[in-house]
């Protein structure tokens, strides 16, 4: 780049008073101004978008590469599950195998785990709670009012 030291700024500042005027100078230093910061900008975006491109390419060549070792594990998982059908297919087609001797295991019938959920919520243990008189059950707003009804005196 070009090397601009102070010296030289200042004769290049001397020299644009003498030709330009005392009263211009102010404008013409704006419009200079204004003009290098556009120039900085579009240098900068050149910068960027070339930036931007190298590395577009070199995702698409790591692109290209993780496609290609996916390909490869494909090709070997099918591979490999051929070979499976194969030896199982062989296994399977015996004549003279015996059936089996016990029938698979029965499994138990199925049993929703939150049955009692409200007592189970609590961090509190039942035995706690039943000892020290904590009530597990909700009570209905009807059977808290009969149950704490005063008993009218005959």
């Amino acid at each position: 780049m070009i090397d601009l030291g102070i010296e030289k700024l200042m004769v290049i500042g001397a020299v644009a008073l003498l030709v330009i005027g005392p009263e211009k100078l102010p404008r013409v230093a704006r419009t200079v101004g204004t003009l290098m910061g556009k120039a900085q900008r579009y240098v900068a975006d050149v910068k960027a978008e070339v930036n931007r491109s190298i590395e577009l390419e070199e995702l698409k060549k790591m692109k290209d590469t993780v496609e290609t070792a996916a390909r490869d594990v494909e090709s070997s998982i099918h591979a490999g599950a051929s070979e499976f059908e194969k030896t199982w297919s062989e296994a399977t087609s015996t004549a003279g195998a015996e059936p089996l001797a016990e029938p698979p295991p029965a499994y138990p019938e199925y049993r929703h785990p939150r049955k009692n959920w409200r007592i189970k919520q609590g961090a509190t243990p039942g035995w706690y709670k039943a000892r020290n008189g904590i009530r597990t059950k909700a009570l209905s707003g009807a059977a808290r009012v009969a149950r704490y009804r005063p008993q009218k005196f005959n």
